[in-house]
Parts: C-alpha cells; sequence; structure tokens
C-alpha cells in the first residue's frame, strides 16, 4: 500500500491538528509543556503556535510561573473561531442552541412548530433566532446538525421515514444546506440522545451499550465498539416495529403505534396501564412516577410495565449483548432506578444476557444536547483538516 510522504506541509498539518486538540482536551498550555506533549522543539512549537495565531485560532489568555526568567504565556484556543448550531425538531416545537469550537452553549431558543408549515423556513428562522441571540452572524456557523424522529437515509442524508413530520422531503438537506451557507446533518432523535450519554452520561468509556427511549414514541440507539450502529437502511434501532408475543404487528409500516412493541410500551400503552390500575395522573411519565410514590399499592403496575420494557430489551440483549442499557424519554427516565432494576431482573430472567440497566444521567434535552456536540464535531474535524 502506497503511504503519503511526510512532507514539511504534511507535518506541519499534523502538528497543528495535535496543538488544537491538546488545547481542547486539557485546557490552556505553555509553548513549552505544549510542545513537550507533542514531541516538538521549542523553536518548532513557537512556529506552531504563531501559525495558529496568525489564523485567529489561538490566544494568550495569560501567563504561568516558569521559575527563573519571566512568566511563561499560556495559550488557548479562541472559543469563537468556530459555531455550531445544534436543533432539535419535534412534531409541536422545535429547539435550538449555538455553541463554540469548545462545545459551550452561549445562547438557545426555542418555537413553535405551529409558527410556519414550511421546513426550510422553520429552520432558516430558528437558525438565525439562535445565532443572533448569541451575537453571531448566521453565515459565519460553520455546521448545523437537526435531529428529529424518523429514518435517515445513510446515502442522501435526507430523512426518509417519519410520520410525524409532513412536509420533510427528499432533498430538503442540500437546500437547507445552501440557505444556510454551511454543513447540514439529519439525524435520528434518539442516536443523539445516545451520543449525549456517552460523551457526557452513564455511558462514559462504555463502548458497547444500548439507550432505550421511551416517551411518545418507542426507540433504540446501538452503539457497538464505540461506534454509533446506524444499519444498512438507516433504521437499525426502530425497536417500536419489534414483533412481541400476544400483540398485533402494525398493519402499515408507517403506523407502528398500532402494534408491536411500541403498542405495547409507547406512551397511550402507558396510560392505559395506568387506569387499569387505578393511578390516576395528567401524563404517562406523572403516572410512573406517581406509581413510586405510592409504593406497595402501585407495584404491580410498575412490574408490568418493567416486564413489557424487558420483553424487548431481552430480544436486543440476546443479538448485541451489550454491556449497558440507558433507559431515556420523559417516561422510561421517570422510573428511574427502581424500574431500571426490574427491568434488569426481567431480562436475566428472559435470556443469558446479564447488562447492567441504568437511567440516563443527561437531565435537559438529550437530543438537543447530542445535536450540539455532533455538529461541535463536524466542526471541529473541518477545522483540524483545514489547518495545513
Amino acid at each position: 500500500m502506497s503511504q503519503r510522504p511526510a512532507t514539511p506541509s504534511l507535518l506541519r498539518s499534523l502538528n497543528n491538528r495535535s496543538a488544537l486538540e491538546l488545547l481542547l482536551q486539557e485546557g490552556p498550555l505553555t509553548r513549552v509543556g505544549l510542545g513537550k506533549k507533542i514531541g516538538l522543539s521549542k523553536v518548532t512549537a513557537s512556529q506552531l503556535l504563531a501559525r495558529l495565531q496568525e489564523r485567529n485560532l489561538v490566544e494568550v489568555i495569560g501567563t504561568q510561573s516558569a521559575g527563573r526568567g519571566p512568566n511563561a504565556e499560556l495559550y488557548a484556543i479562541r472559543p469563537n473561531c468556530s459555531h455550531s448550531i445544534g436543533i432539535e425538531l419535534n412534531p409541536d416545537r422545535v429547539r435550538a442552541a449555538l455553541a463554540d469550537i469548545t462545545g459551550t452553549v452561549i445562547a438557545r431558543t426555542e418555537r413553535s412548530i405551529s409558527d410556519t408549515a414550511d421546513p426550510k423556513q422553520l429552520i432558516h428562522d430558528v437558525a438565525v433566532d439562535a445565532a443572533s441571540t448569541g451575537k453571531v452572524d448566521v453565515s459565519t456557523v460553520d455546521d448545523v446538525v437537526i435531529g428529529m424522529p424518523g429514518v435517515v437515509d445513510p446515502v442522501s442524508g435526507d430523512i426518509q421515514l417519519s410520520f410525524d413530520l409532513p412536509g420533510w422531503h427528499a432533498g430538503l438537506r442540500q437546500t437547507l444546506a445552501a440557505d444556510l451557507g454551511c454543513d447540514v446533518t439529519f439525524e435520528n432523535d434518539v442516536n443523539l440522545a445516545a451520543t449525549a450519554e456517552r460523551a457526557e452520561g452513564a455511558g462514559r468509556d462504555v463502548d458497547n451499550m444500548v439507550l432505550l427511549w421511551v416517551g411518545r414514541g418507542v426507540g433504540l440507539a446501538v452503539i457497538l465498539s464505540g461506534h454509533l450502529h446506524r444499519g444498512a437502511t438507516g433504521a437499525a434501532g426502530e425497536v417500536g416495529y419489534l414483533p412481541m408475543p400476544g400483540v398485533p404487528s402494525p398493519a402499515r409500516v408507517d403506523r407502528p403505534a398500532q402494534g408491536a412493541f411500541q403498542a405495547l410500551v409507547g406512551a397511550g400503552a402507558v396510560a392505559e396501564l395506568a387506569r387499569e390500575h387505578g393511578i390516576a395522573a395528567g401524563s404517562p411519565a406523572e403516572a410512573v412516577r406517581a406509581a413510586l410514590a405510592a409504593g406497595a399499592p402501585a407495584e404491580e403496575f410498575l412490574r408490568t410495565f418493567a416486564d413489557r420494557l424487558a420483553l424487548g430489551m431481552a430480544a436486543v440483549c440476546a443479538v448485541v449483548d451489550p454491556a449497558l442499557v440507558v433507559v431515556a424519554g420523559e417516561v422510561g427516565a421517570a422510573g428511574g432506578e427502581i424500574l431500571c432494576q426490574m427491568v434488569a431482573e426481567a431480562v436475566r430472567s428472559i435470556a443469558p444476557v446479564h447488562p447492567s440497566v441504568v437511567p440516563t444521567q443527561i437531565g435537559e434535552a438529550p437530543v438537543l444536547r447530542g445535536a450540539v456536540l455532533t455538529a461541535v464535531d463536524h466542526a471541529r474535524q473541518t477545522l483540524f483538516d483545514s489547518t495545513s
């Protein structure tokens, strides 16, 4: 296999990338400290930092005592050298967050979907709102990631199955990218929640895990060997369609709520189960919390719900064998540690697998946080690749 020769320009590019990654991961460093970590001489490290300063990618933010002699300057990456936007799209509302290159959110915005029926105008407006709130011109944003319920075509990157988002059609991703003047990525919402969980929640340092989302809908994200598994058609994790014993399969693929696993553990099914057990609540999530607060009188409701969840999880875990199952979504997260323990026990009684089952640790807007983290990562890679 031929290899690219180690030309001076290639070495400079690799050193630039290494320096930016170190400054992002470890924070401010002196010239000497940075050079030692990369393996550069003082002169080469000085030249590297001068290049990055000329491109407005790094800046001096202070000094550090160097013992004898003058204090050493501390270098850090300029947070505003790149901006990205993460967007969470639901059938009724859309939320967006603007973040700098460090992943720090500097502005948020939210609006009702009913404000406009045109998806291009909706995303344009919310992106402009987020940018202007953060005092950034939207034309300078480097990457936008949009999380939504549905299946994303792995070839075109367009949404190809989302019965809750009328108007989202083939070619829309490219239309939005041209309108915003930057890269635009569509991603399944549950996949983004798993991205946030692995980066900042219960899944940190776990290479094989699944995230079960139980809310209005039911979904699953699968991470294998540290990588998100989307499948050949992008439909990996559409566990709502998983056939269940005693539950009719959906008559149509665009109506999973009519049958299969979705009909067993989705929000509607949980609300009905709560009524059957005499639990009065304003929502399925509230019903789960009310059952936990009631203790023994409501244990049968929780046990039945856990057993239903375990049927789907046992089927998934028998195939994937993850080390960790994270239960998320407004209904799933409401069950906390108690529901997770019940599910784990039931799974072990069904299949020869023993995953740890835990509630999500991303307390607020996990899909939006995953969209932000993904957008920032994309922007970083583009920035790193351009530093030749």
